[in-house]
């Protein structure tokens, strides 16, 4: 038996020692269990992920964040990681969207002299985010800013050096995305008294007639030093297109407090919010703590565990993504301003993008929350009752005709398939028929608008031809396969209630098959003659302006959501159609053409996660003869493009659709075909989760789960061995535990 030397104990002791304060290192950096905690709101800020890091509330109509990016693509959200200089705080802002709008009434605290206050440098090391909380010190003026919100109302706090002049910039002329056409039409400022100020202003954008009440209360007096701008003004009234007012408050000895109530409906709606919603005596570590506690709320109704803490932060920092949008419309006595430009009584909800959003969003969200896709599938059809046609991505009161197709109905089968919105179903049918049948009068009446585009002439094409031609119409081949789906959606929606329109839009359904050239194996455009075009490059993408919408026949042939079985045939079987998806996945990733869209980004080969028609295509592998390359492919996306960093989320993140897949997939589960309530199993990144339900919980429990062990060897619901990689909707809400067990190898039968 060899004795260790004093020495060789020391190091053994030593290196004991080392092992151990490596340990508790790595605990320390461990998430804490309240869940809030897991929440980075930079990721998603860098690259083209489109978030903003500043506070909101579920589905809130505030979203008080910084503006630090005016123009251009990566201005959607108003923040950019990669920005070093701040222009204020303004109060609404979208999440993740690809066009820019809102940035609404900008506030920023200064000291020094006026021409110095038009923007501030910052750093991230002296900035922080967390879910119901904004911190940053504005390094020109040494002054330290803090936000939080509560539903319908942004609080600010501004600490000053408290031997210089606290001064205030209100500007109603910011606009993010000016050089897209975002711009002012009209605003007006009233001085009510040394605490308040009220106003309005109207804008013209994404959102076409955009009028934006509010009311600012102080919790010190200020006066004003000057009020700029084309000024028509009478007392304490200024109107004008260009007004920015700056205010002084002297020198402070403790911070400085604004309340902002915004309101989309009319002055008396500001006010009404900010005196109903937030007593005067709510303290701002009050707000705080009740947004908070209200997060927590919702981020804990899906308990996980995982064996990589990054999943854990990336996975929560999603599922509060996905709790952003849509967003509250209504006033806190439920006034809101409709798609006729008329005030209702009712709980009306905004940004709804319902392209991206059918596709994870949806079916997510019907786990999490289907008492909320009944009140949002109620308030499309109040939409479609207002405006005449359901709404493709309504924004602020407008159609925006955004997006192709008519997705709506994707909304609406998928929740009729789950047993919701049932009372509903007669208004459903009708308003689907409706938005999917060539309306000439809808398309006179909007002419030369963004609604336009609510009703376009694909859709005259697609029932007198039988398909979109594209020496006729851009976008013809994505509107077609999009179109496809979409009818059959009508389809399974009138299943049940008119068995002449199933069987017509049955037919429909099929009319993907027409841009398929079996010659090449590939989607493309077809001329009005029936002859197909020519050149055809499958690489080729032309944003805008080519039979494809953000992408290319690589990413756009495999949408058939409804039909992969069929796809497959075509294809030729299932050898080919894996061949097929393998040289998706292994071909060059270049994409040919001038003005190739930047919506293609995340390439796996010509596979795009950056992009929502790529999303669906990793299961399709499920319909081949090599099931299990759905599990190889879903873990290179998960832990590629999908970081907890800044830069972590590979495209736009479109209003929760990125996160509610990461969400769903970490989970194991994911749903090809909205409106088909089964839910395909993939790669999870759990080792356990615990959803709750209204009525009962659903668990997940993996076994021998980690980055290694990829590759599902069975599934086991409620003690019984699944035949498939499958599991209904109707067997997750019955609750129960699915327990998946995971190797290193495939399982020859998944």
């Amino acid at each position: 038996m060899k004795i260790f030397s004093k020495y060789q104990w020391l190091l053994f002791f030593s290196s004991l020692l080392l092992v151990f304060q490596s340990c508790e290192t790595q605990f320390k950096s461990w998430p804490q269990k309240e869940y809030i905690n897991y929440v980075n709101p930079f990721i998603g800020t860098g690259f083209h992920g489109h978030t903003f890091p500043g506070p909101t509330m579920p589905h809130g109509q505030i979203q008080l964040s910084p503006d630090t990016h005016l123009l251009g693509w990566d201005s959607s959200s108003g923040y950019h990681y990669d920005d070093r200089f701040i222009y204020g705080f303004s109060q609404n802002h979208l999440s993740g969207t690809g066009i820019g709008d809102m940035g609404d009434l900008l506030i920023l605290p200064y000291t020094g002299a006026i021409d110095n206050s038009v923007k501030s440098a910052f750093s991230h090391l002296r900035e922080e985010a967390k879910v119901g909380y904004y911190k940053v010190d504005l390094l020109s003026s040494n002054v330290t800013a803090e936000l939080t919100a509560s539903e319908r109302i942004g609080v600010h706090r501004y600490t000053f050096p408290k031997d210089s002049i606290a001064y205030v910039k209100i500007d109603l002329e910011h606009i993010l995305q000016a050089d897209w056409g975002h711009k002012v039409i009209d605003s007006y400022l009233e001085i009510i008294d040394d605490f308040t100020i009220k106003g309005f202003r109207k804008t013209s954008g994404w959102a076409t007639n955009d009028p934006f009440w509010f009311e600012i209360k102080s919790d010190k007096p200020f006066n004003i030093i000057s009020i700029n701008g084309e000024i028509d003004s009478t007392d304490n009234y200024y109107k004008g297109n260009d007004l920015k007012a700056y205010l002084t408050f002297g020198k402070l000895e403790d911070p400085l407090q604004l309340k902002v109530a915004i309101s989309y409906s009319s002055e008396k709606g500001a006010n009404l919010n900010l005196s109903s919603e937030n007593p005067s005596d709510l303290s701002f570590e009050e707000t705080v703590n009740a947004a908070q506690h209200k997060w927590e709320n919702q981020l804990s109704k899906v308990k996980i565990e995982s064996f990589d803490s990054e999943v854990i932060e990336n996975f929560y920092t999603a599922l509060y993504h996905t709790k952003m949008a849509p967003m509250t419309f209504h006033d806190s006595d439920n006034t809101y301003r409709g798609l006729d430009q008329k005030l209702h009584v009712g709980e009306r909800f905004n940004a709804y993008s319902l392209w991206d959003i059918y596709r994870s969003w949806l079916p997510l969200m019907t786990i999490v929350s289907p008492k909320q896709v009944e009140l949002w599938g109620n308030d499309l059809i109040t939409h479609a009752e207002e405006g005449g046609l359901l709404p493709k991505w309504p924004l602020n009161g407008n159609y925006t005709g955004t997006m192709i197709g008519y997705p709506a109905v994707a909304f609406f089968a998928d929740a009729l398939s789950k047993g919701l919105l049932i009372d509903q179903h007669d208004k459903i049918l009708s308003a689907s028929l409706k938005s999917a049948v060539w309306q000439p009068e809808f398309n006179k009446t909007h002419k030369g608008t963004r609604a336009e585009n609510v009703m376009p002439i694909h859709l005259s094409l697609k029932d007198s031809l039988g398909f979109v031609p594209a020496d006729l119409v851009k976008e013809s081949v994505s509107y077609g396969l999009e179109m496809s789906f979409y009818d059959w959606c009508i389809s399974e929606i009138a299943k049940t209630k008119d068995s002449v329109v199933y069987a017509e839009f049955s037919e429909k359904s099929t009319y993907y098959k027409k841009y398929f050239d079996p010659k090449i194996k590939f989607m493309r455009g077809k001329k009005s003659n029936g002859s197909w075009e020519e050149n055809f490059d499958p690489n080729f993408s032309d944003h805008l302006n080519s039979p494809f919408v953000e992408g290319n026949s690589w990413q756009w042939t495999p949408f058939v959501l409804h039909d992969p079985e069929g796809l497959r045939d075509l294809i030729g079987g299932a050898e080919a159609f894996r061949v097929w998806l393998d040289n998706l996945f292994s071909t060059t990733a270049e994409v040919t053409g001038e003005n190739k869209s930047m919506d293609i980004t995340g390439l796996i080969g010509q596979y795009a996660h950056g992009n929502e028609p790529s999303h669906h295509i990793p299961y399709l592998y499920q319909f081949t003869d090599q099931p299990w390359r759905t599990q190889e492919v879903l873990n290179t996306i998960l832990f590629d493009f999908y970081k907890a960093t800044p830069d972590g989320i590979i495209g736009n993140e479109d209003c929760g659709q990125m996160s509610a897949w990461y969400v769903l997939n970490t989970l194991g589960l994911y749903q090809i075909t909205p409106g088909a309530p089964v839910f395909h199993l993939g790669r999870p990144l759990i080792t356990s989760a615990d959803i709750s339900l209204e009525e009962r919980n659903f668990s997940i429990v993996v076994k021998n789960n980690s980055k290694q062990n990829k590759y599902i060897q069975k599934a086991i619901l409620n003690g019984i061995e699944l035949e498939s990689l499958q599991i209904s909707y109707a067997e997750i809400m019955s609750g129960g535990q699915l327990l998946i067990e995971m190797g290193e190898s495939p399982a020859t039968n998944n």
